[in-house]
């Protein structure tokens, strides 16, 4: 049966490093209270740099690490909450950048959660036969959808992209995947578009009152109760029926989020801390980019080996969550 196996990682990073001590002199925070409730002591932050940019970046880098040409690139997924355009689409920028002129280009939308479900679609491609290579692009540039006066948000997220191909193969590969998605009611992860300002707008509905700038807000509370119970959930479910069990799993790659969040996870599924991949205190919460960008340090470093059983699993705003199961 065909399946579909990471050949390439890459990564993005801007230049600037903005530390917690920066962060004292912003807002009314410390170290230790970023720290504590967290896990992140720094973040790369955009000079400048577009989204795209970043994303060709980490693009280059994992064709390079995969050894494939870009002409042979079937498509390419992009997924981004913070574009720079609303069209063209983030993987049609990359596309043009790239030179790869035989992919259909698309994003997915779905805030934190979008590389998982990037991922799993590129795997339903590849497995149904209606593509040999798949490059999947995750950038996000979430400082400027942030209130730098509000220490709650402004502290937790950071700036970068990352990059898979995935390619068929025939053993080994993406094993299982599972997605899934809820209302949010509520809006306890939230960031607003753009408002129609035509001449012909008489009235306009907020879906959640009192959101009316552009930046994210979030209930830290309500979103950390969601995440601890969607995600261990999320890996009950994709190693459901598969006959391997967690204690089969080398390495999980979870979204960035929190480091108590990843803490819970472990206790709760009974996996040993030091199987899950941890960058969040160097880049903080990338969105989208959170895994892949993890992914690429572990693969650099040497951490994750040929045969390890590996999950990923994200979750989101939206509110969107899941995982996949793979043999690398």
């Amino acid at each position: 049966m065909l399946s579909a196996k990471i050949t390439g990682t890459g990564s993005y990073l801007p230049e600037l490093i903005v530390t917690n001590k920066d962060f004292e002199k912003m807002v009314d925070t410390t170290d230790e209270w970023i720290v504590t409730r967290s896990g992140i002591r720094q973040r790369h932050i955009s000079t400048g740099v577009t989204n795209w940019e970043m994303g060709v970046s980490a693009a280059q880098v994992a064709l390079y690490n995969a050894g494939v040409d870009a002409n042979s690139i079937d498509m390419i997924i992009g997924t981004t909450s913070t574009p720079d355009y609303f069209y063209h689409s983030l993987a049609s920028i990359v596309q043009l950048k790239l030179g790869a002129i035989n992919a259909t280009c698309f994003d997915i939308r779905a805030a934190c959660t979008g590389f998982t479900f990037a991922f799993d679609v590129a795997w339903q491609y590849i497995r149904n036969g209606k593509a040999e290579k798949i490059l999947i692009v995750s950038s996000e540039v979430m400082s400027k959808v942030l209130d730098f006066a509000d220490r709650s948000t402004s502290v937790l997220f950071g700036d970068g992209a990352g990059a898979i191909l995935l390619e068929r193969c025939e053993t080994g590969g993406v094993i299982n995947s599972f997605t899934m998605s809820e209302a949010d009611k509520k809006g306890f992860l939230i960031c607003k578009a753009v408002d129609n300002n035509s001449p012909f707008v008489t009235k306009q509905i907020n879906l959640y009152d009192g959101i009316n700038d552009h930046f994210v807000h979030m209930n830290g509370r309500e979103t950390f109760k969601f995440m601890a119970r969607a995600v261990p959930y999320s890996i009950e479910k994709v190693l459901e029926g598969t006959g391997i069990s967690i204690k089969d799993v080398a390495h999980v790659v979870p979204h960035q989020a929190n480091i108590r969040i990843i803490e819970a996870v472990a206790k709760r599924c009974g996996i040993d801390y030091s199987k899950m991949i941890v960058s969040i205190d160097r880049y903080a919460n990338t969105s989208s980019a959170s895994m892949p960008i993890a992914l690429h340090d572990a693969v650099s470093s040497g951490i994750i080996k040929p045969k390890d059983k590996v999950i990923f699993v994200g979750f989101g705003a939206g509110l969107t969550y899941g995982a996949l199961l793979v043999e690398w």
